[in-house]
C-alpha cells in the first residue's frame, strides 16, 4: 500500500478521518492525498471548462487552499507526504475517478456521527464510494484516538466469491499484526447448525496461509444486530465487510434498520468489493 485518498469537505467528520488515515500512513510510509470536491452550479462548470475564470469559482478555490494549507500544518500529519487538490465534480463521481487516475490503494472516509450505518445505506456520498469502490473504503464514525486495530472482525458467509477480497483483507490486516475473528452471523432467516457452519469455515480458510485468527459463529436476531454484538463482545477495533457492488451492504445489512443499531454502529468499517 502506497497511496491514501482521504476526501474532505473540511467537516469535524473528515478530520477524523484524516487522523486515521495519517496514522496508517506512519505504520507503512505511504502517501496521503487530500481531496475536496466543488459542485459548482452548470454555469459556473462551463465556464470552468471553458477556461473562463469567474470571481465566485476563484473565491472557492482561493478558501480551499487556505484551508489545506491550515490543514497541512497539523502536528500528526508530520513527517507524511501529502498532496492537496481540488475538483469541480460531483463528489462521490469525482472521489471514484480520482482514486483510479492516481492508483489510490485506499480510501478513509468520515461518516457522520449519530447517523452511524444509516448513512452508508441511504444514499449519501459515502454510500455511493463504499458500493462502487473497486478498493478498500475505511469508513470513520468519530475520533477515536489512537487507532490499534488489533481486533479486526471480519464477517462473511464465507462463500467462494469471497475469497478475492479475503485476500486483501489478510494484507491490510498485516499492518497492524491483527488478531482476526472470522465471524459467521446465524439468525431464523438464515440458519445454519453449529456443525455446517464450521465446516463451511474451515473447507474456506483451507487455501489461505494465516496466523493469529479464529473462527466464530454467532447467533442473533439478524445479521447487523449479530455483528455489532459480537464486535462489542471481543471489543473488536475494527470490521470487515465485502460489498456487492451495486447492492452496496445490502449483502449484510437489511436498509430498514432500527434506530438502535444506528446508534451503537460507531466502530470503525473497511469494506472490500467482491
Amino acid at each position: 500500500m502506497k497511496r491514501i485518498l482521504v476526501p474532505t469537505d473540511f467537516s469535524e467528520h473528515a478530520e477524523d478521518a484524516l487522523k486515521i488515515a495519517a496514522q496508517i500512513a506512519k505504520k507503512i510510509n505511504c502517501e496521503i492525498f487530500l481531496l475536496h470536491m466543488l459542485e459548482l452550479p452548470s454555469q459556473m462548470s462551463d465556464a470552468i471548462s471553458g477556461g473562463s475564470g469567474i470571481p465566485e469559482v476563484m473565491l472557492f478555490i482561493k478558501k480551499a487552499n487556505e484551508t489545506f494549507q491550515k490543514i497541512k500544518e497539523r502536528p500528526y500529519l508530520n513527517g507524511i507526504s501529502v498532496t492537496e487538490t481540488v475538483h469541480f465534480e460531483r463528489a462521490s463521481n469525482g472521489i471514484l475517478a480520482f482514486s483510479k487516475k492516481n492508483k489510490i490503494d485506499l480510501i478513509v472516509m468520515g461518516s457522520h456521527g449519530s447517523s452511524g450505518i444509516e448513512e452508508l445505506l441511504i444514499g449519501s456520498n459515502t454510500e455511493k464510494v463504499v458500493r462502487l469502490s473497486d478498493i478498500p473504503v475505511l469508513v470513520i464514525k468519530k475520533d477515536i484516538g489512537k487507532f490499534e486495530g488489533k481486533n479486526f472482525v471480519f464477517a462473511s458467509d464465507f462463500s467462494n466469491e469471497i475469497k478475492k477480497p479475503f485476500k486483501k483483507m489478510i494484507e491490510f490486516t498485516k499492518i497492524f499484526d491483527a488478531n482476526l475473528f472470522l465471524v459467521m452471523i446465524c439468525t431464523p432467516n438464515s440458519f445454519k447448525t453449529t456443525l455446517t457452519g464450521e465446516k463451511l469455515m474451515h473447507a474456506f480458510i483451507a487455501d489461505f496461509d494465516i496466523q493469529n485468527y479464529s473462527l466464530h459463529i454467532f447467533n442473533d436476531a439478524n445479521v447487523e444486530n449479530g455483528i455489532l454484538n459480537f464486535s462489542n463482545s471481543i471489543n473488536a477495533d475494527l470490521i470487515g465487510l465485502c460489498t456487492h457492488g451495486r447492492t452496496g451492504l445490502a449483502h449484510f445489512f437489511n436498509r430498514s434498520i432500527s434506530e438502535d443499531l444506528v446508534n451503537h454502529a460507531i466502530k470503525p468499517v473497511i469494506t472490500f468489493k467482491i
